[in-house]
């Protein structure tokens, strides 16, 4: 029996002689993965691996917009990543779109002093000159003099609790174009909805959205992200928010991308205030409503 000739239109699947060249982009520093661990010391890249650079090029994609847009309009750059840990996330943004553009600048924003100086020489081993990296905190980044007055992107990723609030005021503070937030861990808001829980009984049904102790945390953790969006909004910034990633590889992947345009909705505070009160989080204004630093 004669079988059929293949059609010459059918799409053939690409077959990769080099493991390596279905992962890479073009140019990209192999020297690079393996410093941060993506490949082995052999050029290997294991399943995990795999994972987490297929999930750092899905952050980009989103963030490489935002990189032409400033450089297209204004010829530099300065992008502030906080809790930058080992900078993946810095090293990987300059490696891919900003190594041949002289006229931007990553600053890697980290407590641990050891990460901090294992960045500062890989930068300087791989000959990255326009990657800077600091030890200090979140908060206090805000007047730190080795900082620039203005940053035009501020990034955050996975940064714990209230460190994630205290980037959104460096971002007021330093009035960021453009701010990418991937929140992490938080407690506080859980934290007064716990505390508060028998007033609130009394004062609106609403409370057993947070009656029970898991929904309490769950919904905590929705409301923080809710609240710092219409936070963003009431300061002129068109926010939009995604996941990140599939649920199976994170639980915590939401991402908050904000853009300054101006024009703020005239009730945006109003309505986070409305919320703080109906949910009997008063005591949180100080947190949501504040102006940030000059």
């Amino acid at each position: 029996m004669k079988h059929p000739a293949p059609r010459a239109d059918r799409a053939q699947k690409t077959v990769f002689s080099d493991p390596l060249a279905e992962v890479l982009r073009p140019g990209q520093s192999v020297e690079l993965l393996k410093e941060l661990h993506i490949l082995t010391r052999d050029g290997r890249l294991n399943q995990d691996s795999r994972r987490k650079l297929k999930q750092v090029y899905h952050l980009c994609h989103f963030i490489e917009p935002l990189l032409d847009e400033v450089l297209d309009r204004q010829g530099r750059l300065t992008l502030a990543d906080h809790g930058a840990g080992k900078s993946y996330l810095g090293f990987i943004l300059y490696d891919l779109y900003l190594k041949e553009r002289e006229g931007a600048h990553i600053f890697g924003i980290e407590t641990r002093d050891e990460l901090v100086e294992k960045s500062r020489a890989l930068a300087a081993r791989l000959g990255f000159p326009r990657m800077s990296f600091l030890d200090v905190t979140v908060a206090e980044s805000i007047g730190s003099a080795q900082l620039p007055p203005t940053v035009d992107i501020v990034t955050a990723l996975h940064a714990c609790n209230t460190a994630t609030d205290d980037a959104i005021q460096f971002a007021l503070a330093k009035k960021a174009r453009h701010i990418v937030l991937v929140p992490c861990c938080q407690a506080e808001v859980a934290a007064v909805l716990r505390k508060n829980k028998n007033a609130s009984f009394g004062k609106t049904p609403l409370s057993e959205i947070w009656r029970h102790p898991l929904h309490t945390r769950e919904f905590g953790s929705h409301l923080t992200n809710v609240l710092r969006c219409l936070q963003l909004e009431s300061h002129g910034y068109q926010v939009t928010v995604t996941e990140l990633v599939g649920w199976e590889h994170s639980l915590k992947n939401e991402l908050i991308v904000a853009t300054h345009t101006g024009a703020a909705p005239r009730n945006a505070a109003e309505r986070l205030r409305a919320i703080l009160q109906k949910l009997n989080l008063q005591e949180l204004e100080a947190r949501f409503l504040k102006t940030p630093p000059e």
